[in-house]
């Protein structure tokens, strides 16, 4: 019996308030429909706006409130997983196998303002929380910021860190020379990916994806806007080999399923 199993991978969704978030409900479609083994979800889900130190004191901060935010992500959160519990809803009043996979959840730098707002000003500890966000309650199983979650030999990051600052990896190539697995991360918006070879022959790939969403930053101006976005699927995975299919917002949005 084969161990091999397919993974689906989430990036960057950046949920805001008051986006129309349809293609969630599209992406949970599809899901049910292939039943991948695991979910990953590879942080950065919630945009958390209202604690970016980078817009304070500019016209753009003005009415961005925590509480918005955090209602954002719950409702991108139920939009998503909306078509997994209809589906095992239906299971049980048939009396059949539900559809449990494993659903892991890397916390990415927009939720870890979470936490620099609580470290910077400590009496806002017990007032804002990453339990706000309540990923737990919807089954998935959370890392901290950074945190290197290793499925069927790939790792999981949010990213992946590079020289003593600990700043990101600046391609995919640099990610694979200097962590020497798979690995899949978020952050960075568009698509990268490089293959490389162990000396007994396994295929390694590195994999940047940091966009699943339809918004555009102002700050990436016309061009940087016009990057890939979308979603992740790993046919075959298994010891850090596997066949990968990437899934445009687009073509997710144009499926009848």
């Amino acid at each position: 019996m084969s161990n091999k199993t397919r993974h689906f991978i989430i990036p960057d969704v950046q949920a805001k308030y008051g986006q129309d978030f349809t293609f969630l409900r599209k992406i949970g479609e599809y899901i049910v429909d292939k039943q991948p083994d695991v979910l990953i979800c590879i942080g950065d889900f919630a945009d958390m706006e209202s604690l970016s130190s980078y817009d304070v004191g500019t016209k753009t901060f003005e009415g961005k409130r925590y509480v918005k935010d955090i209602e954002a992500a719950h409702v991108a959160m139920a939009t998503l997983l909306h078509p997994l519990i209809q589906f095992n809803n239906r299971q049980r009043e048939n009396h059949k196998k539900l559809y449990q996979p494993r659903m892991v959840l890397t916390l990415g730098n927009h939720e870890e303002r979470i936490n620099r707002a609580v470290n910077s000003d400590p009496k806002l500890d017990g007032v804002l929380s990453i339990s706000d966000l309540r990923y737990e309650q919807w089954g998935w199983e959370v890392h901290p910021f950074l945190d290197v979650v290793v499925i069927d030999g790939v790792a999981y990051s949010h990213y992946f860190t590079s020289g003593l600052l600990g700043r990101p990896v600046a391609s995919a190539a640099a990610c694979l020379s200097k962590k020497h697995q798979s690995c899949v991360q978020g952050h960075q918006q568009g698509f990268q990916c490089a293959t490389g070879h162990r000396a007994d022959g396994t295929r390694l790939t590195a994999i940047i994806a940091g966009s699943c969403y339809e918004h555009e930053e102002s700050y990436l101006g016309p061009q940087g806007n016009k990057h890939w976005r979308g979603a992740l699927m790993l046919h075959e995975v298994d010891n850090g080999e596997f066949d990968m299919m990437p899934l445009s917002l687009s073509y997710l949005k144009s499926r009848n399923k």
